[in-house]
C-alpha cells in the first residue's frame, strides 16, 4: 500500500467491498456495517504506515471499531 488510493483498492478487493465503496474512511466504516470480516492480517503494516502516515492507523482504527480483529505484522 504505497498510496492512499492503492490502500482502498486493496481493501476492496480483500474485504469484498461493494461498486459503490466511496474509497474513504468513512466510507469504509459504513461498508463494515453491513459485511464485517471477523479477523484482518495487516502484513507490512510498519511500511504502510510509512507510506500512508495517520491514514494507515486511521484504517487500523476503524476496523478495530467495526469490531474486526486485527493483527498488523
Amino acid at each position: 500500500m504505497i498510496s492512499r488510493d492503492a490502500a482502498h483498492d486493496e481493501l476492496s478487493r480483500v474485504l469484498g467491498l461493494p461498486a459503490f465503496y466511496g474509497r474513504n474512511l468513512d466510507a469504509l466504516a459504513d461498508c463494515l456495517r453491513d459485511a464485517r470480516p471477523d479477523a484482518v492480517t495487516w502484513r507490512d503494516f510498519d511500511a504502510a504506515e510509512r507510506s500512508l502516515g495517520d491514514h494507515a492507523a486511521g484504517i487500523a482504527r476503524v476496523l478495530r471499531d467495526a469490531g474486526v480483529a486485527l493483527t498488523v505484522a
